[in-house]
């Protein structure tokens, strides 16, 4: 990435627990210890010929979602940040800034399903066009490039089955074939992978999950060079308008004061859970790369760190079974997202080798920061539930776990 501005004035970066929980003394603001939140719309000048502070109007910049922007960019290893109302504000404003009518992109099969709708139905309203391709295969990707192939999008790893993409060979295709790359990096988070570092051109964030690891806020963020992000602040955030609020911005840096204690929690707490998936007869796979056992698990120690807090197991019994079963969990609420402090699960649906005579369903698990062995305890009941093939268990355990729990 080149030089960076070390937000402490040091010649060397802090390490990630510093760098999110140290602040110099800020005399402007009376020392306070939590930033300000500048609340208000627009600023206004002295006189007309002396702008002094530089701002203007709220949807052009804010100090408050600035600071942010200034701590998320040191954090992922970048030179600037630009913060979005979503997540899925930040994937689309990455992508429109580096397209035009008529370019090419090729994009992993397995993203995130907002992007691939996004891709599907707005992109091809303007005439750009996209390739779907195995993302594990460097070669498939290589056979996907076209002469008017514009971006490699990715997502490393994916939200469903965690498939990674080899990034430094990514990376080292994408230069020689002209390509400008995309990633989306919220499932490692900034703690656990920097693919600024390996050459990766722009980052995108769903800040809504591991940053603020509250469930109670929403926010996105692209982060890459400051000439990249330069253009899409000009263009694709002001113009397109959707910008994070300054009380957003404050929340946000709430929880990244605790971001590497969470992820290091929620990575030890995921492994435990694979594990404990992987000794149960009824589970046909565990998806999560931190395991020996995963096909790219050497890959995720070369370019990752640690890992996330999701994981995905695939169940040998019907989709409505597997409902039945999820039904009677105590400490794993049903819900979509991830990255927060609770525990969730999902039935994703059949799983990709499912056939009608041997249903599989794919099945999402967050893990939150619960005590682990009060998760596995809950997570027990599928030898019960299952133990007769019927998925009529009693529930009896679980019964009894529901009324401690409330």
């Amino acid at each position: 990435m080149g030089s960076r501005n070390h937000p402490f004035g040091l010649d060397s970066d802090p390490m990630p627990y510093t760098l999110v929980a140290h602040d110099e003394h800020d005399e402007r603001h009376q020392g306070a210890v939590v930033y300000p939140i500048y609340q208000n719309t627009l600023f206004t000048y002295a006189s007309s010929d002396h702008p002094g502070h530089g701002y203007k109007y709220s949807r052009m910049g804010n100090p408050t979602v600035m600071e942010l922007e200034k701590r998320l960019a040191a954090l992922e290893h970048g030179e600037r940040a630009q913060c979005f109302a979503s997540g899925m504000a930040a994937i689309s404003a990455a992508i429109l800034s580096r397209v035009s009518a008529g370019d090419h992109v090729i994009c992993v099969s397995q993203v995130y399903f907002g992007t691939r709708e996004f891709m599907d139905s707005f992109l091809s309203r303007y005439q750009v066009e996209v390739t779907y391709v195995d993302g594990a295969s460097i070669e498939a990707i290589r056979q996907a490039v076209q002469s008017n192939t514009r971006v490699l999008y990715l997502e490393s790893p994916t939200s469903y089955y965690f498939q990674l993409q080899d990034l430094q060979a990514c990376v080292g295709l994408a230069r020689e074939c002209g390509l400008e790359t995309i990633i989306d990096n919220t499932w490692a988070s900034p703690c656990h992978q920097h693919p600024l570092d390996i050459g990766i051109d722009l980052v995108v964030h769903s800040l809504t999950k591991y940053v603020s690891g509250h469930s109670d806020v929403l926010g996105g963020a692209v982060i890459g060079s400051s000439s990249w992000i330069e253009r899409l602040s000009q263009v694709d955030h002001q113009l397109l308008g959707g910008i994070m609020t300054p009380h957003t911005a404050s929340l946000m840096m709430r929880g990244l004061r605790t971001l590497p204690l969470r992820m290091a929690r929620l990575g030890d707490t995921a492994m435990k859970i694979a594990e404990y998936f992987g000794t149960l007869p009824c589970i046909r796979k565990v998806n999560f790369p931190g395991l020996p056992e995963h096909p790219q698990h050497e890959l995720a120690k070369r370019q990752m760190t640690g890992w996330g807090s999701l994981l995905s197991i695939e169940l040998e019994q019907p989709l409505e079974k597997a409902k039945q079963w999820i039904d009677q969990l105590v400490y794993f609420r049903i819900g979509l997202s991830f990255g927060g402090y609770e525990s969730l699960v999902l039935v994703v649906g059949a799983a990709e080798q499912s056939t009608e005579e041997k249903p599989v369903t794919l099945i999402r698990f967050n893990v939150g920061l619960e005590d682990p062995a009060d998760l596995i305890r809950d997570l027990d009941s599928c030898h019960t539930f299952f133990a007769n093939g019927s998925g009529n268990g009693n529930g009896n355990e679980n019964s009894c776990l529901r009324e401690q729990a409330q």
